[in-house]
């Protein structure tokens, strides 16, 4: 245990063992980077000159399950603190509960919503007893790594940028609780934008600003905020996040200012929301975001080694409705019933992917859906696509036809709400009736596609796939092989000529594809790749190519300067 002093705020100057401390720093989050990569960019912090690795803790991925945690693998958070103590890195980390981060419910497990009554981030009881379970485990992982106990954590963040929510008077101080008495004994802070600064705050625990500009003013409102203590900027944007069908946003780089001001770069590696993990916005509009996690900083170091590898050609497929087969027995309801509480996964409910209502029909009509489909639906009459519904689109006519039809709609989520006041409401699938010419549906039957390794270790084991693959049948999956010759390296897929989809390569899901862009490449880590047979399943929606090409740097689309938008629109962040 050190008996050195660790990092204090008693003065406008930090202290680190009884020294003047100032913090560039940059975050890099553990979870959007492969693991074989870790040590690699953490050496590019330090080349640049930094000196703290900030991180968040991603709560859905820790504990998919009620009561069943992970911290293995990629999900490994001490060896990739430890990774950083090694590179000569202090720590500061930022476990939530809440994290933002554009990722899924803002890092909150979905299983929360299975609570009809649930209240996310406050002290209704249901929240409470879910947090101080997650404290329980994660604060038994990380308090040998404080730097009371000689490790390279020197600071905690209680929550994240609650000022901008703020619904509940008692939560910050049951999470800044929550880690103190588990033992945390290391700085406590908060991070707040500017609107979220007027927020009362929690006593002993500093205020940080985050930003998208150093500006005199800025510093000066959290200066003025809490006279005589250090000041940091804990988010100061050196990129932005994208949705699908828009530009890619960039930033221009301009002067940091030289006033002892610590600051984080975030990110200083964005890396990739991998799988279906993305985000979403949602302002009265809902926005997907990509998977694609802000443009990294400029290269110090060379560069990983890439390749570009030859074009592979598809060479079988399988239907949708041939798939059905290797998911879980299906569920059968009256009415329809959302993801997150299908009897599924440990009736830990649905967390991600499609799911697939059938009801049987015996007229056609319009098709009404109430805005209750979260988020996309494509439609289908006896397997036949008719059309889609949307959060745009909420009406569509149904062919007629003679006798029974069946009526299918595959829902996907297309990312959770990450930020804003809209988090309780992120129930995904089919929310409420959908109406066929005034009538509410009834009678369903409901398939779990959430497309978990288990399901597609199924699929790639299967005799059912077809080589004839001049007649897919879309939706469906489509098979190719690439073979590795030597040591394998990191690569981007291009799927031109694709409509909108998943990829899985080896089994792990790459993330989303959707013609629409701004993002048009998938990035593919060489270490999920092996010499030899790879095995690639495009899980295809609307239109499918013969050939899966692949390129050496990412194509992120149109781009648009950030500082040209609207300035209210910055400040939701």
């Amino acid at each position: 245990m050190s008996c050195v002093e660790g990092l204090r705020a008693n003065s406008s100057q930090f202290t680190l063992e009884g020294e003047p401390f100032c913090i560039p720093g940059g975050s890099i989050h553990y979870f959007r980077v492969p693991r074989a990569h870790w040590e690699d960019q953490l050496m590019r912090m330090k080349a640049c000159g930094l000196n703290t690795l900030t991180t968040y803790v991603p709560w859905n991925l820790h504990e998919p399950e009620k009561g069943t945690f992970n911290f293995q693998d990629q999900l490994d958070l001490k060896a990739f603190i430890n990774l950083a103590a090694e590179t000569g890195l202090w720590v500061i980390l930022r476990p939530g509960p809440y994290i933002c981060a554009e990722w899924d419910l803002g890092g909150l497990p979905s299983w929360l919503l299975q609570d009809k009554d649930m209240q996310l981030r406050t002290t209704y009881p249901g929240f409470v007893n879910a947090a101080n379970l997650y404290f329980d485990t994660l604060v038994a992982v990380i308090k040998p790594l404080m730097f009371e106990e000689g490790g390279p954590i020197i600071a905690v963040q209680v929550e994240n940028e609650y000022g901008s929510y703020a619904k509940d008077e008692s939560y910050m101080p049951f999470v800044r609780h929550c880690l103190q008495s588990r033992g945390i004994k290391e700085l406590l802070l908060t991070s707040d934008n500017w609107e979220g600064l007027s927020y009362e705050g929690v006593e002993g625990v500093l205020k940080t600003i985050n930003l998208q500009r150093l500006s005199f003013g800025a510093i000066q409102h959290v200066a003025e905020t809490q006279p005589q203590k250090p000041l940091m900027v804990m988010k100061y944007w050196s990129g932005w996040f994208d949705v699908w069908g828009e530009h890619h946003h960039v930033f221009h780089a301009e002067e940091l200012l030289e006033r002892g001001v610590s600051i984080n770069l975030y990110m200083f590696h964005g890396g990739t929301s991998f799988g279906f993990m993305n985000g979403a916005m949602d302002y009265g509009t809902y926005k997907p975001q990509i998977s694609s996690y802000a443009k990294p900083l400029p290269e110090v170091l060379s560069p990983c080694e890439r390749r570009v590898y030859d074009p592979v050609t598809i060479q079988q497929h399988l239907s949708l409705w041939d798939s059905l087969h290797f998911t879980d027995k299906p569920f059968r309801s009256e009415k329809p019933v959302n993801m997150e509480n299908l009897p599924v996964n440990n009736n830990n409910g649905q967390s991600y992917g499609y799911t697939l209502y059938e009801s049987i029909i015996t007229c056609g009509g319009t098709l009404n859906s109430k805005n209750n489909i979260r988020d996309r639906a494509l439609v289908f009459v006896d397997r036949q696509c008719v059309g889609t519904l949307d959060y745009k689109t909420h009406e569509l006519a149904l062919p007629d036809g003679k006798g029974e039809m069946t009526l299918s709609l595959l829902v996907e989520n297309c990312g959770r709400v990450n930020y804003g006041k809209a988090l309780d409401e992120q129930r995904k699938g089919i929310v409420g009736d959908i109406l066929l010419n005034h009538t509410p549906l009834r009678g369903f039957t409901i398939f779990c596609l959430d497309m978990k390794p288990c399901f597609v270790k199924r699929l790639m084991s299967s005799g059912q796939w077809k080589s004839d693959v001049k007649l897919p049948s879309i939706p469906g999956f489509f098979q190719a092989r690439l073979y590795v010759e030597g040591p394998p390296k990191d690569t981007f897929i291009k799927l031109h000529g694709w409509g909108k989809g998943a990829v899985f390569v080896n089994g792990q899901n790459l993330g989303r594809h959707w013609f629409i862009g701004p993002q048009h490449h998938l990035y593919l880590p060489g270490p999920w790749l092996r010499s030899g047979e790879n095995q690639i399943i495009v899980f295809e929606e609307q239109k499918a190519d013969d050939k899966i090409f692949f390129a050496e740097n990412p194509d992120h689309g149109k781009t648009i300067d950030v500082y040209k938008l609207p300035f209210c629109t910055l400040l939701y962040k």
